[in-house]
C-alpha cells in the first residue's frame, strides 16, 4: 500500500489580497486560476450527492473566464458530478478524480489509460464496502475511486480506515484521507499537484483555491513553479474549515472563511481585475 501525503511545504509567504490583486493585474493575460470543489467552491453536505456550490461563487468564476487566461475545477469529483454543477458556466476547465479525468473543450472526457483496467475492482470494492462496513459509513462509488464517507458518524472513523487500509494492503490500491472521508484510489501517479505543474509550466501567474489536504500538493506545484522562475506568481489560498482547516491555512498566503465568503472575495477580484 501507498498511501498519498500532503509531502513537505515551503513556508507561506506574507501577503494581502491588494498586494495579490497587483501583481495579478499585471499578468491577466497568462493568468490561471484553479479551485477545487467540495468545501471550496461548494459547502459540505452530509449526503455528497446534495452538494451544489455557492451561487455568488459560481457567478464571478463565470465572470472571471473573461478576465484571465483560463479558469479551471480539480476535484476529487468525478468529471460527470462536476459538469452537472457547473452547467451554467461557460469556458471552464474540469478534472475529475484528482486528474485522472478532464473534460476537452469538445465535450469528451479523456480518463488517464493506466487507470482504466481498475474500475472494475473499485466496482467490486465498492459492493464489498456496502456488505462489509457498519451502518452509518457513505460509500460512494466513483468509478475509479471508492469514497468512505462518515461524516454522520463520525464514531466510526476508527473502523472505516482499518477497513480502508487493509483493502488498500490487498488490491495494492492508494489511499487519500480527507475531511471525514476516507478514499481509495488505483495506484496510478496522478494527484492535484501534477495538474497544477503541468497546467503553469508557460503561465505569468497562477492561484489556486483549496479546502483540504489533498489541495497541499497544489500548493506546492505553485511554490516549486515560483522557485525555479522569479518572474511568476503564485498564489496559494485555504478555505477555512474546523476539520483540517488548519493544515491547510497554515500553508496558505491567504485564507477565506468558507465557499460563501469565497464567493464575495471573488466579487471582490472581479472589480479589480477587470
Amino acid at each position: 500500500m501507498r498511501p498519498i501525503n500532503s509531502g513537505k511545504q515551503t513556508p507561506p509567504r506574507s501577503l494581502t489580497a491588494e498586494q495579490a490583486w497587483r501583481a495579478t493585474a499585471d499578468r491577466l493575460d497568462r493568468c490561471l486560476l484553479f479551485f477545487d470543489f467540495d468545501g471550496t467552491l461548494a459547502p459540505v453536505r452530509d449526503d455528497p450527492t446534495a452538494v451544489e456550490p455557492a451561487p455568488k461563487a459560481l457567478a464571478a468564476i463565470n465572470a472571471l473566464t473573461g478576465v484571465v487566461q483560463r479558469v479551471a475545477i480539480v476535484s476529487a469529483r468525478p468529471v460527470e458530478f462536476l459538469r452537472e454543477r457547473l452547467a451554467s458556466v461557460d469556458g471552464v476547465d474540469i478534472y475529475g478524480l484528482y486528474g485522472l479525468e478532464h473534460l476537452l473543450p469538445s465535450g469528451e472526457t479523456v480518463t488517464e489509460e493506466a487507470a482504466l483496467p481498475w474500475v472494475p475492482t473499485m466496482a467490486g470494492l465498492a459492493d464489498r464496502a456496502r456488505d462489509e462496513l457498519p451502518d452509518g459509513t457513505l460509500v460512494e462509488y466513483k468509478r475509479l475511486s471508492v469514497a468512505l464517507h462518515y461524516r454522520t458518524a463520525p464514531h466510526l472513523a476508527g473502523a472505516v480506515e482499518q477497513w480502508g487500509r487493509e483493502q488498500a494492503e490487498r488490491l495494492g490500491l492508494r489511499l487519500q484521507v480527507g475531511r471525514m472521508v476516507l478514499e481509495l484510489k488505483p495506484p496510478v501517479d496522478r494527484d492535484k499537484g501534477m495538474v497544477i505543474g503541468e497546467a503553469v509550466r508557460s503561465a505569468g501567474c497562477a492561484w489556486y483555491f483549496g479546502d483540504d489536504v489533498s489541495d497541499l500538493k497544489a500548493f506546492a506545484a505553485l511554490r516549486a513553479r515560483e522557485a525555479g522562475d522569479p518572474d511568476f506568481f503564485g498564489v496559494c489560498v485555504a478555505v477555512a474549515n474546523p476539520e483540517t482547516g488548519d493544515e491547510v491555512s497554515t500553508a496558505a498566503d491567504l485564507t477565506i472563511e468558507s465557499p460563501e465568503a469565497l464567493g464575495d472575495f471573488l466579487t471582490e477580484a472581479l472589480h479589480r481585475l477587470s
